[in-house]
């Protein structure tokens, strides 16, 4: 399998003296060379190359402001540049802040929509579908209704350890407390919730999972485990608010749920533009150690499911009865490699189209859900309850859905803590 992890060392010789100049200097240098990088990298690799604004690269000063002007944003919406160090601590897991979302649900009320087990707030009691009443005084729902991000993160602080805010909360039991919290660095744990359900139809798994990070092949691990040791047949895979990341923890992801009589089958294949086909490649179906092997499946989705989640559910399709319940997904059929400029900047523009087995992809306009459904953030991911998995487990139990659900469909406005340019599936040297 080839290699898919472009690396470039820049190497630079630093002075003793002279020392502020030089830091100046080096900053200047990187960010040319940064500059420069991306410009070859986007004349070569890009998907859409052939479709980039002709322009001059001198004109720009960094590698972020040509990207801007280089991308086909007609389609292209995801290609980044990001700080090297800030991407790495990410994507091995590492967070700094108070570990939530907050949405707002239908009747104006902000309410807690996720939050990591390790965070401070977790700690505290917190758990999703915890009302908050104010922030340091503020009452936050109308501003993300507002979807005001500058009002917001002036309320919230920045995302740095130490930064102290004082929550006013309602408990599901009616109570306020007030907890005052400092945001801090912490593992997250990708996999948030996975249980059994004991429905009519049997034992059904039931996974939460929010990003294809490096923990979460740990995680995955004992999650199936447990299903395994449980005799699991159907799943319920709750990704609404997984925004992608290592395309290797989708396949895997992916092999476990199809089982291991899968191996070997096409589970996705990468296109690469014209000048690169010979780096077309296939990522078939692995073995792995606790096979599930499902006969159904239902998946939760949003709008925040994306690239690596869609891949997941695109790869299985052809094997598997999907139906999925939420909102329409992110639209995201496409991948990308990256750049480091050694430990300054890290290049990911797009790079390839992702299909499965039979050869389907092109769903940038999202994939649309068989059963429309609000994000029910009134109830904790587990309660039969919650509108999307009471649909699941209807549909696993009867074969159908009933009613339209249409009418009272609301998209929930929420802020993430997570960086915006977690919308990807990103291709590594773990992929080979």
């Amino acid at each position: 399998m080839k290699r898919l992890f472009f690396l470039m060392l820049i190497l630079l010789a630093l002075s003793v003296s002279c020392k502020k100049d030089n830091t100046d200097n080096d900053e200047n240098s990187m960010k040319t060379v940064g500059r420069d990088m991306l410009f070859s990298v986007m004349q070569k690799w890009y998907y859409w190359y052939d479709l980039m604004p002709t322009v001059t690269k001198e004109d720009y000063k960094d590698p972020y402001e040509l990207l801007e002007a280089m991308r086909y944003k007609k389609l292209d919406k995801w290609s980044f540049v990001a700080d090297y160090k800030e991407f790495m601590a990410e994507m091995e897991g590492t967070f700094v802040g108070h570990g939530f979302r907050i949405g707002v649900d239908e009747s104006g009320k902000a309410r807690i929509a996720m939050i990591y087990k390790r965070s401070p707030l977790y700690k505290e009691g917190v758990r999703r579908g915890w009302i908050v009443k104010t922030i340091n005084g503020t009452d936050i729902a109308p501003i993300i209704t507002s979807g005001d991000a500058a009002a917001y993160n002036s309320v919230i602080g920045a995302s740095t350890a130490g930064v102290t805010n004082v929550f006013v909360f309602k408990r599901p039991d009616g109570t306020d407390v007030t907890i005052s919290s400092a945001k801090s660095t912490f593992s997250v744990n990708s996999v948030l919730e996975y249980d059994t359900l004991h429905l009519a139809s049997g034992i059904t798994g039931h996974l939460v999972f929010e990003s294809f990070i490096e923990p979460s092949e740990a995680e995955l691990d004992t999650a199936f485990a447990f299903f395994n040791a449980n005799g699991v047949k159907d799943m319920i895979l709750d990704l609404r608010y997984n925004t992608g990341g290592y395309l290797y923890i989708a396949q895997e992801l992916a092999s476990y749920i199809a089982g291991n009589e899968r191996k070997g089958s096409t589970f996705a294949e990468l296109s690469y533009n014209d000048k690169n086909q010979s780096e077309n490649i296939i990522y078939p179906f692995i073995t792995t150690s606790y096979p599930v092997s499902s006969a159904k499946m239902a998946v939760i989705t949003t709008r925040s499911t994306a690239s690596a989640s869609e891949a997941v559910m695109n790869g299985l399709k052809p094997f598997l009865n999907i139906v999925s319940i939420g909102d329409t997904t992110n639209g995201k059929p496409v991948g990308m490699n990256g750049y480091p400029v050694g430990t300054t900047y890290y290049l990911w523009p797009i790079t390839f189209k992702i299909v499965n087995s039979s050869n389907e992809g092109d769903y940038f306009d999202g994939i649309a859900p068989s059963k429309i459904a609000s994000d029910d953030i009134t109830h904790d991911f587990s309660d039969r309850n919650e509108t999307c998995l009471n649909a699941a487990i209807q549909y696993l139990e009867t074969g159908t859905f009933s009613g339209k659900g249409a009418s009272s469909f609301k998209r929930s406005p929420q802020y993430s803590e997570k960086p915006s340019w977690m919308n990807n599936a990103f291709a590594t040297d773990k992929d080979k």
